[in-house]
């Protein structure tokens, strides 16, 4: 179910990952989605399944979920099917757009200069 403060979330997402270069946008899983040289960085989740989240779903580098989730439980929590892959979800009403960006940069970088970086060894 969408709702207009998951719409103005969305805005805040896109905004930020546009600003990355590479970044595409489509739809997967009924859900706007941000990839960088094909492969997702950030989902988000406009109350998936009803599950009450407005949020976006993102990589973090290895470890950080564990400390991220024990340290900020109100912003983060483990997300459905990415979260057993070190990903976290972050509520988007408890986040500044500043400390937003952060995250998705390192999520975009993880994912797109990984990739690129292991492609030339």
């Amino acid at each position: 179910m969408r709702t207009k403060v998951g719409e103005e979330h969305l805005r805040r997402v896109r905004r930020i990952c546009t600003s990355f270069p590479g970044t595409t946008e489509k739809l997967s899983h009924g859900e706007p989605t941000f990839f960088v040289h094909k492969r997702v960085y950030a989902m988000f989740a406009n109350n998936h399944h009803n599950d009450g989240h407005i949020a976006v779903w993102i990589p973090v580098p290895p470890g950080a979920q564990a400390v991220l989730l024990k340290t900020e439980p109100d912003k983060f929590y483990l997300p459905p099917y990415v979260g057993v892959k070190g990903w976290v979800g972050i509520e988007l009403d408890r986040i500044s757009d500043e400390e937003l960006a952060v995250h998705l940069r390192e999520a975009w970088r993880l994912t797109g200069d990984g990739r690129r970086s292991s492609r030339r060894g």
